[in-house]
């Protein structure tokens, strides 16, 4: 059987061009040995990888994680995304270590194969970033929430696998069946992350100057794209790379807490005094501010990190321009710099509890977590408090 007689190979013809879509499993070596021999055999005029130049760098720099810069992360809220990122990359490479093989390996061979024959490559996928920002801003509050915590919880598990299962990985894409899970209770996850970047990479690589082209995608994304390859349609991917603005009834309902709590506590001063608007000020300033103060204690972060959490709760939690919890990771990132290690570990280490307290990357994840946690319990009984005044 020759190479392009592989199941795992699709030979597309359009428009007087071959396109062969090889179809890989992320953490398998056959799908590494698979990808060499293609290119060897076919010597096309490109080679188009599932990459975008983000990833790429990832992945032949393992250690470029820690030129990350954090506090832009921080500042421009982020850090949820990242989060999401680190997880998926945890996950795809506790099972790459079972089956031996680092996670991407045969994108990184796709392009190491071609450059050593002279064969220009593309790198076809969205930027991982607005992937990322587009499957965040899908999302309401509350299954941003659920999936956060879903994930978090999913982290800490071990996968057990015997040989069966081994076999298994071996022949597939794990991530895409991890993002078909999660997609079967948050289909906008499999809408943005599968099936956008089907139609996305299908165009890109149809965009690729050549008569004889190699595409290496993951194995989920193989029967989208050959189909899309096949139906010949030019797409306009200008609309795929922008990221949503929020909405204006998400903006509607976020400041609209703020102005029921300044709006009852302006209206209890003017019927019942100034002493009754401060002392439910004070209040507030305690509901708000005790909750994300013993959050950031909890997390071990830096004493002024967790002062400064309680100095921000009463005004970042009447505000969802900015939450208490970027306030406070910004002051532990600036306080206690992760340390380069701590980024080239993260993925590892993310996945042990204990872990949390001694990385101090992931100590500022925790910090975020939980005083984000603390000022949303403090804006519930803090608003229900001064709104029950209104009528005591």
């Amino acid at each position: 059987m020759t190479d392009t007689d592989s199941t795992d190979v699709d030979v597309i013809s359009a428009n007087g061009r071959t396109f062969f879509l090889v179809g890989t499993a992320h953490i398998s070596r056959e799908s590494v040995d698979l990808v060499r021999q293609i290119i060897e055999t076919e010597q096309p005029d490109r080679v188009c990888i599932e990459l975008d130049e983000k990833r790429m760098a990832a992945l032949r720099q393992p250690d470029a994680f820690a030129a990350l810069d954090l506090n832009h992360i921080i500042r421009t809220q982020q850090l949820a995304s990242m989060f999401l990122n680190l997880i998926l990359a945890s996950y795809q490479k506790r099972l790459g270590g079972a089956v031996g093989v680092i996670p991407g390996a045969e994108l990184l061979e796709a392009a190491k194969v071609a450059e050593a024959r002279g064969i220009p490559i593309s790198l076809c996928d969205r930027d991982v970033r607005v992937t990322l920002r587009r499957t965040w801003a899908t999302m309401s509050w509350w299954r941003k929430s659920y999936l956060l915590s879903s994930l978090l919880v999913a982290v800490f598990e071990r996968p057990e696998l015997d040989e069966e299962g081994l076999r298994e990985l071996r022949q597939q894409d794990v991530t895409t069946r991890l993002i078909e899970e999660l997609g079967k209770e948050f289909p906008s996850i499999k809408t943005v992350l599968i099936d956008e970047r089907d139609t996305y990479l299908a165009q890109k690589i149809r965009d690729a100057p050549g008569e004889r082209i190699v595409a290496v995608v993951g194995a989920g994304h193989r029967a989208g794209v050959r189909k899309k390859l096949g139906d010949g349609e030019a797409v306009d991917l200008a609309p795929l790379e922008v990221v949503p603005p929020v909405s204006p009834a998400w903006k509607w309902a976020g400041w609209s807490i703020p102005v029921l709590i300044l709006g009852s506590i302006a209206y209890i001063g003017w019927t019942k005094g100034a002493a009754a608007a401060g002392h439910n000020i004070l209040f507030w300033v305690a509901a708000s501010g005790v909750p994300s103060f013993i959050g950031a204690v909890v997390a071990l972060a830096h004493p002024l990190t967790a002062i400064g959490a309680f100095l921000a709760a009463p005004i970042t939690t009447l505000t969802p321009v900015l939450g208490v919890g970027h306030v406070a990771a910004l002051l532990q990132a600036y306080l206690r710099p992760p340390l380069v290690r701590e980024f080239q570990t993260v993925g590892e280490e993310i996945g042990s509890l204990r872990n949390w307290w001694s990385n101090r990357l992931l100590r500022i994840l925790l910090v975020f977590i939980l005083t984000t946690l603390g000022g949303m319990f403090g804006t519930f009984v803090g608003g229900a408090e001064i709104v029950s005044n209104l009528f005591g």
